[in-house]
């Protein structure tokens, strides 16, 4: 820039600042021109606009922030309730098969571990001293027949004699007692024959029950019996089997309150104490098992009773002696009021939730709590069926607040 375009420049602001101040003095000659009335409403005006211009001007202040929480409506339905137990497996029935006359194994019919009928042949023990018992058991019933057979002609003899006085009482007293005598030898022997015969059968030893056999305990040439080893070997009839499980005292009377007979069958209700089985690969097996027997009285050494569920077996998935997971329904709550466990807050007091009202407030209400299941949780008391529970953002609530609820809707994860 050159030195006097500064000139120029100054001498131009000098004339603008001339002007102003000649405006100036124009205005207050124009001012003190008025009369008082006029300054007056002059005055009221430049106030009036001055505040406008501040009201429309000035920071307007933000509406208070509500705080969001997530509302969810109380479920009613059907909740099923479960323990879980430790069960034993056992089978059906599991007889041993024992020798029930002495002598040596001479034969075995079985492969082990086969299935087996019942009244099919397992074993057989050298039969020959026991027929020949039998034998002599007839022969000896036969001498006892024939001379029953004599006594009675004896009889048949005398009789009439005695009648007609031809033969004394001591010859007939001395028939009567010989033929009682002999047909009381006739009964004694057919006796000691059938003993023989059962004898004899007993040394073919045959399956008491249809069923898996196990190993056997002898081997053929082996003496066995009442002088020997008696135990043959076992037959394990698993098509159906018995998880046995034990409860509590506690467990009893809580299904004593809910009119819960663990062991027996109601026929009004549309369900009954049953089990699942948890298989060692953490799989559930596909039967359940319906309770049919408790023990009437409580193990004082434990504490506890046991109780017996059956469970088909058809494909021998569930080995007798295994030990098992047991999950047993033990009670179904029609129509209860559920919320989710995360809503619930736990104190020394007992424990409460938040509910929010239709008009966006939201109360703390103190709640009985029944049995849990899975993520959600049984509301005995405390709270409506149509209201709504807050799950999320309820930490820094106080009773009465007021709320932004955002509506969601609980997952069934109750079986």
């Amino acid at each position: 820039m050159r030195h006097y375009d500064w000139h120029y420049l100054k001498a131009r602001g000098m004339d603008v600042a001339l002007r102003i101040k000649a405006l100036g003095l124009a205005v207050w000659r124009w001012f003190l021109r008025l009369t008082f009335k006029q300054r007056v409403w002059l005055g009221v005006g430049a106030v009036v606009l001055v505040t406008g211009l501040w009201l429309l001007l000035r920071a307007r202040p933000e509406p208070p922030q509500l705080p969001v929480v997530a509302a969810e409506p109380i479920q009613i339905k059907n909740m099923e309730v479960y323990g879980d137990y430790v069960g034993r497996i056992r089978a059906q029935q599991s007889v041993e098969v024992r020798a029930r006359v002495e002598g040596y194994l001479e034969n075995m019919f079985f492969e082990e571990g086969t299935y087996v009928r019942q009244g099919q042949q397992l074993f057989l023990i050298d039969p020959r001293l026991y027929r020949a018992r039998v034998e002599k058991a007839k022969a000896q019933l036969n001498k006892d027949k024939a001379l029953a057979q004599k006594a009675e002609r004896d009889l048949e003899r005398i009789r009439p004699l005695y009648e007609q006085n031809a033969a004394s009482r001591l010859d007939y007293d001395n028939a009567v007692a010989a033929a009682e005598s002999a047909k009381a030898g006739v009964e004694m022997s057919e006796a000691d024959l059938t003993q023989a015969e059962m004898a004899l059968s007993y040394t073919s030893v045959r399956s008491p029950i249809s069923g898996h056999v196990g190993s056997r305990n002898v081997d053929v040439g082996t003496l066995v019996g009442p002088g020997g080893k008696s135990l043959l070997t076992t037959v394990v009839k698993s098509d159906t089997v018995r998880v046995e499980f034990s409860m509590t005292g506690l467990d009893y009377l809580r299904s004593k309150e809910r009119n819960v007979q663990l062991g027996r069958t109601v026929a009004e209700r549309n369900w009954n104490p049953s089990i699942t089985v948890t298989l060692p690969d953490n799989t559930v097996y596909p039967y359940e098992g319906l309770v049919d027997f408790a023990d009437p009285q409580v193990d004082p050494k434990t504490g506890t009773f046991t109780v017996r569920a059956a469970v088909p077996n058809p494909d021998y998935v569930l080995l007798p002696g295994q030990i098992t997971r047991v999950r047993l329904l033990m009670d179904v709550r029609e129509d209860a009021m559920v919320v989710p466990v995360r809503a619930l807050i736990i104190e020394k007091g007992g424990a409460y939730i938040f509910v929010v009202r239709p008009d966006s407030i939201c109360e703390k209400r103190f709640i009985e709590l029944g049995p849990e299941i899975d993520n959600s949780v049984i509301v005995e008391r405390g709270v409506a069926p149509t209201e709504h529970v807050i799950t999320e953002g309820y930490h820094k609530l106080t009773h009465g607040q007021k709320v932004r609820p955002v509506e969601v809707y609980q997952t069934d994860t109750a079986r």
